[in-house]
């Protein structure tokens, strides 16, 4: 398993992930019991439902486990604004339609491009890391290269 990048406050949304997908594990149990309680297994959907859910929910479980063990949570006050990394705010703008974008460089978990929030492993992301202000940049995405130029480097 990778290494996972975080925040506290993402390693903390994780954690109580994983707190409330635990707390699910009695409640699918009970409802596998009540099923079994029906009587004839192999023509019960419930059970077969119930089943399922409690396979799908262990799977969610050693998902969220694997990350907490793999976390590595970014001290922000080590961050420097010299070269793209982590936790950076960028501000870049496409050099084929002028579009003046901005956002911040995350792990995966935290990733959310409707918030601002860019994965480090997107294209986008990892061509931008490691460049400085003022440098052209090409990710290759499905749609061909992109080119941005680095803006702003912030915190």
């Amino acid at each position: 398993m990778e290494i996972e990048y975080l925040t506290q406050s993402g390693l903390d949304k994780l954690k109580k992930e994983l707190a409330d997908a635990l707390a699910q594990r009695p409640v699918i149990s009970a409802a596998i019991a009540e099923a079994r309680e029906k009587g004839d297994l192999s023509e019960n959907a419930e059970y077969d439902a119930a089943r399922d859910a409690q396979g799908l929910l262990e799977v969610k479980i050693s998902r969220l486990k694997n990350k907490i063990a793999n976390a590595r949570v970014i001290d922000e006050s080590q961050i420097g604004t010299d070269k793209v990394q982590m936790m950076n705010r960028v501000k870049v703008e496409n050099q084929a339609n002028k579009a003046v974008m901005e956002f911040t460089i995350v792990g995966e978990s935290e990733a959310d491009f409707s918030k601002g929030k860019l994965a480090a492993t997107t294209p986008i992301g990892k061509a931008l890391m490691g460049h400085s202000k003022g440098e052209v940049v090409e990710a290759s995405v499905p749609s061909g290269i992109m080119k941005f130029k680095i803006l702003d480097i912030s915190i």
